[in-house]
């Protein structure tokens, strides 16, 4: 049985009372009003999937003009709603002109029951219908917008990396889960691209999620979706990331930074391949490739009951570790002039080039920060500089010195210098990580630095 709400402008009354009782047991809600003008207010007030309107309103006048006038007002406001012309006064001509103007259909009064009731019910399967296509081009916007983000690749030829290209290229076309672990900026999420475009499922998407930006109580409505009313703002039912990658592929980056909680909650779709949106009871079932990606050591963290044994089993059937860009050698070359030809283009400061002396001091850094700060390095060198060359000095780099202290003749001061520098490194430049670790404020180790000229 087609539900539905609708609405019946007519000045007649007994018009109204009779359709109400007639439709009534056949839709979810019957509302008349005699006065056309109170269209606008309640079209506002309710979700109608049908208006029946009369054609006029004023004794006297048949020309059908104030039905077509309220017809272009409702379709204004709201195009997809379903409009069914009622009048006494029937006319071919009228009824064509009102067709080509959105209706869809024109009743003639009286009616026969069975031919008003079927026309109703269709209207209504009309409205249903484009709704139904409105909802479904808000997933396609959102899929294109994940498929078209901007196209990175993955840049170097060192055996480092070919070793990990090799594995991604075997692990590629199965649908094994894939563990990809590695230090923060070395190309984890590059290299989950790579495993879903190789793969059978390359046709259809990758969605990215970041588990690190995803609050508590977000969680359950991001991964799973939630239906209208699930909570406060919930005023439409929403796919969530799960659902949005059915038959393509699900990266969770930074999965080590979940929450004992939010872990128990991610392993029981993980294991099920199935999930309840909030504020649901129905099961929906998901066929996905599981990719998952962290710079934290989850073994050490599960011996220190900071993350669920069972959960890294159920993700981890393949690791790839990524290396660190110091350990990839002349990659560090290639990558820099990768990075130098796109701000060059981008900042339009052609012909500016790295000379041998700087691209020296690029080789021997050891990169605490890996693709991510040599990026930012190159783009702030293509922005500072102010000839066709850039020199060593146009390149500043974080002292990066061993975190051993072992030398006699080495004064408290240096030795403070050193383990600051070492912190620093180590939590990749991130000051309040590293004023938590050395037991100092961040004012205070900004002074500090300030000190030792760091």
């Amino acid at each position: 049985m087609v539900k539905g709400n609708i609405l019946i402008v007519d000045d007649n009354k007994n018009i109204i009372s009779a359709l109400d009782i007639f439709l009534g047991p056949e839709f979810d809600h019957i509302k008349g009003i005699s006065n056309p003008n109170l269209i606008p207010a309640e079209l506002k007030s309710k979700n109608y999937n049908l208006v029946i309107l009369d054609m006029n309103f004023k004794a006297g006048i048949n020309t059908g003009n104030e039905g077509l006038f309220w017809l272009n007002q409702i379709k204004k406001t709201n195009p997809d709603i379903s409009v069914v012309l009622i009048t006494a006064y029937s006319d071919v001509e009228l009824a064509v002109n009102a067709l080509k103007q959105g209706a869809c259909d024109f009743i003639p009064k009286p009616w026969e029951n069975s031919k008003l009731l079927a026309t109703i019910k269709a209207a209504i399967q009309l409205n249903f219908s484009k709704r139904e296509v409105g909802q479904l081009k808000q997933t396609e916007k959102r899929l294109k917008q994940e498929i078209n983000r901007d196209q990175k690749y993955i840049i170097g030829s060192s055996l480092q990396l070919m070793k990990v290209m090799n594995m991604v290229r075997k692990v590629a076309k199965t649908n094994a889960n894939i563990f990809i672990t590695g230090e923060n900026g070395t190309g984890k999420e590059l290299i989950a691209r790579e495993i879903h475009r190789l793969s059978l499922r390359n046709h259809e998407i990758m969605v990215s999620v970041d588990m690190g930006a995803i609050s508590e109580t977000l969680f359950e409505s991001e991964l799973f979706g939630h239906v209208k009313g699930a909570f406060t703002d919930a005023r439409e039912n929403r796919a969530g990331k799960f659902e949005t990658a059915n038959k393509g592929t699900l990266f969770l980056d930074e999965i080590g930074n979940l929450s004992l909680h939010l872990q128990a909650k991610l392993l029981a779709a993980i294991q099920n391949r199935k999930f309840m949106r909030l504020g649901s009871d129905k099961t929906i079932p998901v066929d996905i490739r599981l990719v998952c990606a962290t710079n934290k050591n989850l073994p050490q963290m599960v011996e220190e009951g900071l993350f669920r044994e069972d959960l890294l089993y159920r993700i981890n059937t393949i690791q790839i570790e990524v290396p660190p860009l110091r350990e990839r050698g002349n990659d560090i070359i290639v990558l820099a002039d990768f990075f130098l030809k796109k701000y060059v283009s981008k900042y339009e400061k052609y012909g500016l080039k790295i000379n041998q002396a700087a691209l020296g001091k690029l080789l021997k850094y050891k990169w605490p920060g890996n693709i991510r700060e040599l990026q930012h390095t190159i783009e702030k060198g293509v922005i500072l500089s102010d000839s066709s060359v850039l020199k060593p000095e146009d390149f500043f780099l974080r002292p990066v010195i061993s975190g051993k202290f072992d030398d006699d003749d080495l004064t408290i001061e240096e030795m403070e210098k050193r383990m600051i520098i070492s912190v620093i490194e180590k939590n990749s430049g991130n000051m309040s990580l590293a004023a938590d670790q050395l037991g100092i404020t961040r004012q205070t180790l900004y002074n500090k630095i300030k000190k030792y000229e760091i």
